[in-house]
Order: C-alpha cells, then structure tokens, then sequence
C-alpha cells in the first residue's frame, strides 16, 4: 500500500478551505526539559496554546500523547489499542470517507507520525508540505481560539499488520540481509559521540544513518525533492527490495523517513515504534558506537 500522493501544498489546501468532506488537524506537540532530578527524557505539552494562537481556518487539534498515545507505559508515544483510537478519531470527526489533512508547527513530524498511525489503520491521509510555518508565511488565513471541533463520526479501523514492531522483531532481524535497519536521528547521536537523553549512546548495531533532519528544507520546512531523497537512502544500502525498520528516539523523527519512503514507492516499511527511548536503557540489548 504505497501513498505516494500523500503530500498536499499549502496552494492546495487553500482551495480545499469551506469543503463539506475536508477534515484539517494541527498535530503540535512540544517537547521540553525536565525538571533536575528527572529521569524522563523530556516533558510532552500538547500544542494548543500555540494552536489558540492561530490556526487554519476550520482546524481541529490532536493532542498525541494526551488522546492517541498509550497510558499505560512510561515511554511516550506509543501505540495503543485500536478501540482507543478508534474512539479518538471518532470524536475528533474522523473516518476514512473524509479528505483527512494533517499539519505540525516548527516540524513536520508530528503530522508525519499521525499519518503513520492512520496508514497502520488502514485510512489515508495527506501531510502538509511546510505545515504552518509555510502557511504563515505566505499570509494565507488563519483563525484563532479553541477549536471548534466537528461532529462525531464513527472510526472503523482496518488495520495492517507489521506497521509497527518491538525490540524482539528488531533483535530477530539484525543479521538479516533482506531488513535494512534506519535511524533517523542525527549523525553526532548515531555515531554515538555525544550523550543522549534516552540512555547508552549509539545505534542498534548495523543501523543505517539518513537523519530526518536532511530531508526538509531548513528555508520553509518543506520536504526535499525525491530524487535528493531517494540519493540519500541509495547512499546507505537503503533499496525497495529490502524491508526497511525505521526508529528515532521516540519514534516520532522517523515517520518523516518513512513518509518520503512511502513517497518514493517503498511498501515493506515498518517503525520500532519504542526506539532508542526503550533499546537505549534496556542493558540486554546491543549497542554500536564508533
């Protein structure tokens, strides 16, 4: 099920604006520094005051780790159950027969990790190329205050398995020539050269580098072109015929990987939805470093 029509311009969302079937999410989330003392890696403020703030016109707001995250683990992030999400979804007026935009102030990875999360359901969305920094800076309108939401739908999942996987399937597949393994977080945290706040330093060994950072522009945080992109996962070994496992730190960084994956025709992609936030502090695990 490759998606390569999932990412839509701020061109064309403009003229979507006011369509009865258009469903527009702001998915912000920010992450801050602890408190001294704390173990976590970083504390999880949803973006709605920044959404109150502005919006596009008609948005709803995904609060992530707040509604659409498992509460139940100490990690953020993760996946929870269907029926959750199910829920979720429903009440924010989403299901699979609405034109579904997702966007993201300051990165586009929080929009690229919900799209994820719904392609695992079965249901398509489109990105926002830029999110609302583009959108901001080329003036196009924008509303403030709460959202006004929309009505309840019902959410019907389909899901897809082997979209997400745990230490185990990554463990099992380290010596696999067929898998390729990616970590989308910079070069100084793979090679493991500088402390990292999920734990031991380095990469699960064997991983692949192609930071999510290189693939959006810095000038107006729109994704790169596919062929840059599709240089650089040729450059690491990284081709359609090998499954890809991709993971980050929380396993948010690495949907902007596989989105321009999906992008680029590749369809045996998952995401160790855990990442360096579980493999880094769990002993039993090998670690690479250089």
């Amino acid at each position: 099920m490759s998606q390569p029509n999932s990412l839509v311009t701020t061109a064309e969302l403009a003229g979507m604006l006011g369509e009865p079937s258009l469903r527009v999410y702001d998915c912000t989330t920010y992450l801050e520094p602890t408190p001294a003392g704390s173990d976590a890696p970083y504390l999880v403020v949803p973006g709605r005051k920044t959404f109150e703030t502005g919006h596009i016109p008609g948005a709803d707001f995904l609060d992530l780790q707040g509604e659409f995250s498992d509460t139940a683990t100490p990690l953020r992030f993760m996946m929870p159950a269907v029926a959750q999400l199910e829920a979720a979804f429903g009440r924010h007026g989403l299901d699979a027969g609405k034109t579904i935009v997702l966007y993201s102030l300051g990165t586009m990875m929080w929009a690229t990790r919900f799209w994820w999360m719904l392609r695992s359901l079965g249901v398509a969305a489109r990105v926002l190329d830029g999110g609302f920094d583009k959108w901001t800076a080329e003036a196009r309108p924008v509303e403030t205050g709460a959202p006004r939401g929309h009505p309840a739908a019902t959410f019907k999942a389909s899901p897809r398995a082997g979209l997400f996987v745990d230490k185990a399937a990554v463990l099992a597949k380290l010596e696999d020539p067929a898998t390729v393994i990616v970590n989308a977080l910079g070069p100084q945290f793979h090679r493991g050269l500088e402390p990292s706040r999920y734990g031991r330093p380095g990469r699960i060994p064997g991983s692949r580098n192609v930071p999510a950072a290189t693939l959006v522009r810095a000038a107006d945080k729109t994704l790169t072109t596919a062929a840059d992109a599709e240089a650089k996962f040729a450059g690491q070994g990284i081709t359609c015929d090998k499954t890809v496992i991709c993971y980050c730190g929380g396993g948010i960084s690495a949907t902007i990987d596989l989105f321009m994956l999906a992008q680029l025709g590749y369809d045996k992609l998952t995401l160790y939805d855990a990442s360096m936030g579980e493999w880094a502090r769990d002993v039993a695990l090998p670690i690479e470093t250089d």
